[in-house]
Formats: structure tokens, C-alpha cells, sequence
């Protein structure tokens, strides 16, 4: 089934990976129609918005481009699955927290309810994408629901996993290392392969268009999250005894990264790995393991988050204990809340356990983020609570203001040109600044006057009265 003016695609789920990636085969393929559809209507109507539920350069012109013309946002789940002949399933897939699996395995709940959705409207011959990440086999299972639940339907179930790297979502569509494909080895398997292929061959060079076993492919997904989550947990954990030894840990990365067996990315120390895939893809390779019996291998990946919470833990504690070992009372600004900068993204973010950790600690906690919405960091860190004690700054500078120390948590470029001389002049002395993103310039801070603990880095000596 090759690729023509009448095609008609759809994405069940308008969430960061459905949104975008549909965006982009609209904007490139004029000739498809693409229909995002979800039942969640505040989130339809804010893709039918100026004000995109999903931050991300260079998102809005993307949609822009394609919104109206042949992208459509709508709530009309069955009728985009009844009109068209390719269908992508990028709901959640969250880590389970009850029952068998709990606290690792993949919640599959949604991927279900899609897989029968599907089922009880689709007519014909349909191509069913999985673009979630989910476990190994998952697409064995999506085929004997459809199958055994459709009366007319003819299916045939592809794995093609999202590899975006948040924050620059749109320049890793425009321009993949890889778009991997997998699909079973029958011939009518290889053709749905094909036709999937064809519509990323619009602007994907077909050399770095990548097709496997089904199964193979759902893997890979897993296994290339977790290889990265494992470097950022190395080099932190080598943060940890450069801090001991007096090493730089940036000149340790930089000295490494040189072998080209092992090369520079993904060894920036910092506060900890966060965001929506990292810790779940871990934590479901884990069980995974675990399920094939292979304890070794699961406690072997398990040890990658281990370092990862302590990371965060490690860098509260230190906060704590630089403060003369209490911050009850004290006023502490975290700037950044996003798990990293250019996304407005707050799953798993490092900044919500360093917040309540400081927070169980009696402190006044002030977050600002250019970002993510006061009602977003609320319900990220005290969930249905009330606590005053956190409050959320318009500014940084209003954050930093009558405060004893600031916790740099994102990579926000803003905050590299900070007028920390006016900072300096609203804060307590002696002023603290911890910097768990290692992007401010520590040699001058310390020469200000301010006491400044970077992650893996020798202290600065205090300038003298």
C-alpha cells in the first residue's frame, strides 16, 4: 500500500510525541491528510489555539504551516479511526503504582482501550502503528484484541518508537539520526512497512530509514533510553568523587569523551536525569528482566535509577547542610522547574524531589520558571496538599529576592545572564548559590562574594574582606 493524494492518516493521543510528530508529516506531506484526535477536549482546544498545550521551538510555525489545510485537532476519536488507513496509537503508557509490576511495569490500560476501539469501528484494511513506548510483545497483543474483536477489519500492527530528544523536537523530526520501523516478516507485514516508510521517505533520506522484526524494534526503544539514562548516572556518580578529590568533573567528561570508543555526549554531570521516558523505560526494562529470569540483569539497571534519586537526594542534603545544617525558616529560590530547558515538560523532573525535600525541611521554597504554569509546579510537588511555604516568582529576580541561597534546577539559558549583582544586593550573607546545571560562570560568582557549590566541581575560594 504505497502512499497517495487520498490517503488519510490519525493519531489517537495529542500528547508530546503524537502532536509534533503529526505536525510534521502534515507540514510535509500535503498530500495526507493527518487527523490528531483525543478525548480530552481542553487539550484539543489548546492545539486549536495559539497557546499549543506543548512547548517546544519552532512547534508553533510547524502547526501553523499545516493547521486547517490538511491537520485537523478533534475530539472525534471513532470517526477519524472509521475514515482512515493508517493509525497511530500514541496514548499513555505510564509506570503502573498497583497490583502485579507495580512501581516498574508499563500501565498498558490505554494502549487496551485503543486496541478495542479500534476494533469495534474499524472497517477494511487498516495499518496500526504503535508510536507509545511500551514492552517487548506488546504488539502481539494489540493484534489478537483486534483480530479477535473486529468483524471487518484487516490489520496489520507496526512498531515505529519516537527517538525525540525534548527541547528540540522539531530540529530531531526535520533532520532523524534514524526512523526505525518494524513489522512482522509476511509479505502483506512487509508492504504495511513499506507504505510507512514511503510517507517518511518525504524528507528522511532512506538510508537512515531503519526496518526490523516487531519485536526487535519495541526493544530497541527501551534499551536506547536506558543506555542513555545509564551515562548521565555514570558521570554523576563520578560528580560525586570529584567533588571529594578536587577533580573537575567537566574536565574529566571533556578528557573521556576525546576516546572515540566512549565520545562527549550525554556526559554533562548535573542534578539528575528526569522527563517522561528516562525512569519508565528503565523501570520497564527492569521488568522485563526480571519477568525472563534474569535478576542479575534487572538489578543491574535498577542500580541506574538507585544513582539517579540519590543524585537529587545528594543535592538537597548538600543545600542543608551548606546552610550551616538547617534551612527551617530560610528562603531558598529554585530557579528552573522544567526536567530541562526548551520544553515546558515537568515529568520526573529533578525539581520536584529537590523541592520537597527542602520543603520537609521547614524552608520556604520560591520556584520560578519561564515555562511551566504556578498551577503546574503546585500540583507537581504538593499534589492535593496545601502547603505555604512554596511560592511560585514571576521573575527570577523576585525569586532570589530576601533569600539565603538559589538552586539552579534547569539549564534555562536566561539564567547564564542574570544581573547577579542586583541578586547579590537582595539576598541574605552570606548568599549561597548551588548550581545543579553547571551553567554559571562559578569563577565570578565567587570573586562577587557569593559561596557557590557546583555539581562535581572544586570549591572556589571566598574573596577576601
Amino acid at each position: 500500500m504505497q502512499a497517495k493524494p487520498s490517503m488519510k492518516i490519525c493519531c489517537l493521543g495529542a500528547g508530546y510525541v503524537g502532536g509534533p510528530t503529526m505536525a510534521m508529516i502534515a507540514a510535509k506531506c500535503p498530500h495526507i491528510e493527518v487527523r490528531v484526535v483525543d478525548p480530552n477536549a481542553a487539550r484539543i482546544a489548546a492545539w486549536n489555539s495559539e497557546n499549543l498545550p506543548v512547548y517546544e521551538p519552532g512547534l508553533y510555525e510547524v502547526v501553523q504551516s499545516a493547521r486547517g489545510r490538511n491537520l485537523f485537532f478533534s475530539t472525534d476519536v471513532e470517526g477519524a479511526i472509521r475514515i482512515s488507513d493508517i493509525i497511530f496509537v500514541s496514548v499513555g503508557t505510564p509506570t503502573k503504582t498497583y497490583g502485579v509490576g507495580a512501581g516498574q511495569a508499563a500501565d498498558l490500560r490505554y494502549i487496551e482501550l485503543a486496541a478495542r476501539t479500534i476494533a469495534k469501528v474499524a472497517e477494511g484494511p487498516k495499518i496500526i502503528v504503535e508510536k507509545s513506548t511500551i514492552p517487548v510483545k506488546t504488539a502481539e497483543a494489540i493484534l489478537t484484541i483486534l483480530r479477535s474483536n473486529s468483524r471487518n477489519g484487516q490489520f496489520q500492527v507496526l512498531s515505529n518508537p519516537e527517538f525525540l530528544a525534548e527541547g528540540t523536537a522539531i530540529a530531531d523530526l526535520q533532520a532523524p539520526d534514524r526512523v526505525l520501523i518494524g513489522g512482522e516478516s509476511t509479505p502483506e507485514g512487509q508492504a504495511a512497512v513499506e507504505a510507512l516508510a514511503s510517507i517518511y521517505a518525504t524528507w528522511v533520506p532512506r538510508d537512515r530509514i531503519l526496518t526490523t522484526n516487531l519485536w526487535s524494534s519495541e526493544l530497541s526503544k527501551l534499551v536506547a533510553n536506558a543506555f542513555l539514562a545509564q551515562r548521565i548516572s555514570s558521570i554523576n556518580s563520578i560528580s560525586a568523587l570529584c567533588e571529594a578529590t578536587g577533580a573537575d568533573v567537566d574536565e574529566v567528561a571533556h578528557a573521556i569523551g576525546r576516546d572515540s570508543r566512549i565520545g562527549p555526549k550525554f556526559l554533562k554531570a548535573s542534578v539528575g536525569f528526569g522527563g517522561s521516558c528516562f525512569q519508565k523505560d528503565i523501570l520497564n526494562l527492569t521488568y522485563l528482566c526480571k519477568h525472563f529470569g534474569l535478576p542479575e540483569v534487572a538489578s543491574y539497571w535498577e542500580s541506574v535509577v538507585r544513582m539517579n534519586d540519590w543524585q537529587k537526594s545528594r543535592f538537597a542534603a548538600r543545600i542543608v547542610n551548606d546552610l550551616f545544617n538547617t534551612v527551617t525558616g530560610k528562603r531558598i529560590a529554585v530557579l528552573g522547574f522544567a526536567f530541562k530547558k526548551d520544553t515546558n515538560d515537568t515529568r520526573e523532573t529533578a525539581a520536584i524531589s529537590v523541592c520537597r525535600d527542602l520543603l520537609a525541611e521547614g524552608a520556604k521554597v520560591v520556584v520560578y520558571d519561564p515555562k511551566v504554569s504556578a498551577e503546574e509546579i503546585r500540583k507537581d510537588v504538593l499534589g492535593d496538599q496545601q502547603n505555604p511555604n512554596l511560592e511560585i516568582a514571576t521573575s527570577a529576580l523576585a525569586a532570589c529576592a530576601d533569600t539565603h541561597a538559589i538552586a539552579v534546577l534547569t539549564e534555562w539559558d536566561e539564567f547564564k545572564t542574570l544581573d547577579f549583582d542586583a541578586i547579590l544586593k537582595v539576598m541574605h550573607k552570606p548568599a549561597f548559590v548551588f548550581d545543579g546545571r553547571n551553567i554559571l560562570p562559578h569563577q565570578k560568582l565567587s570573586a562577587m562574594g557569593f559561596r557557590v557549590h557546583a555539581i562535581g566541581k572544586p570549591a572556589h575560594p571566598l574573596k577576601q574582606a
